[in-house]
C-alpha cells in the first residue's frame, strides 16, 4: 500500500472516530484498529492525537471551502446566495459535525491557530459579498445592516444547533431522529428568517 493510500485510510478512520466520540473520547488505538494498521505506524504518520485532529479538520475545510467561497463569489441575487449558503453550510457541518466544537476548542486554546485558514479561504470571498450588501443597502433594496452582522447571523444560526446539540435535544425533548429532522429544516428556516429580517417589502 502506498504512503498516500495509508494516509487516506488513517484520515477516514480518524474522521469516523472523531465524529462519533469527539476529540476527548477518541483513542489512537481505536483509530489504528479502524485503519487496519498498528499504533506505531499511526504515530509515524501523526505524532499525536492533536496533530491527527488538525489534519482531519484541515481536510474537512478543504472540502467545505471551495463550495462556500463559490457561493459567496457567485454573481447571483443576495437572497439566493443566502439560501444556497445556509443549505450548503448546514449540509456540510452535518457530514463533519466535529468541526464547530473543534473550532471553539482551538480558538480558546490558541486564538490565532486557525486564523490563516479562514482568512485565506474566506477573506476575499467575504469582501465581494460585503460590496454586494452595501450596494443593496444604499439602493434601499434591503434594510440597513452591516455585512459583518449579516454573515455572523447566518453562520451563528447555522452552527449553534450543532454546538449545543446535547442541551437542545434535552430542552426540546427530541430524540436523535427528531433532532436530525430539525437540522434538515434549518437549511431553509435560517435563510427565511434572515431574509425576512432584511427585506424591505
Amino acid at each position: 500500500m502506498s504512503h498516500k493510500d495509508t494516509e487516506h485510510k488513517i484520515l477516514n478512520a480518524a474522521t469516523e472516530v472523531f465524529q462519533s466520540k469527539g476529540m476527548d473520547g477518541a483513542r489512537m488505538q481505536e483509530i489504528a484498529d479502524k485503519a487496519n494498521i498498528n499504533k506505531a505506524m499511526l504515530h509515524y504518520y501523526y505524532r499525536s492525537k492533536q496533530k491527527l485532529f488538525e489534519a482531519v479538520f484541515k481536510t474537512a475545510i478543504s472540502i467545505m471551502a471551495p463550495k462556500l467561497t463559490e457561493i459567496m463569489e457567485k454573481d447571483e441575487p443576495l437572497f439566493d446566495k443566502i439560501r444556497h449558503f445556509t443549505n450548503s453550510y448546514i449540509s456540510l457541518i452535518s457530514k463533519h459535525s466535529y468541526i464547530p466544537t473543534f473550532i471553539i476548542h482551538e480558538l480558546n486554546r490558541n486564538p490565532h491557530i486557525l486564523e490563516d485558514v479562514f482568512v485565506k479561504k474566506f477573506g476575499d470571498s467575504f469582501n465581494k459579498m460585503k460590496i454586494q450588501v452595501n450596494e443593496m443597502v444604499k439602493k434601499g433594496e434591503i434594510r440597513p445592516i452591516e455585512p459583518e452582522h449579516l454573515i455572523m447571523n447566518v453562520v451563528a444560526m447555522s452552527i449553534f444547533p450543532f454546538v449545543a446539540k446535547p442541551i437542545l435535544k434535552s430542552v426540546l425533548q427530541k430524540d436523535e431522529k427528531e433532532y436530525q429532522i430539525l437540522l434538515e429544516e434549518r437549511k431553509t428556516h435560517v435563510a427565511d428568517f434572515v431574509i425576512n429580517s432584511i427585506k424591505t417589502n
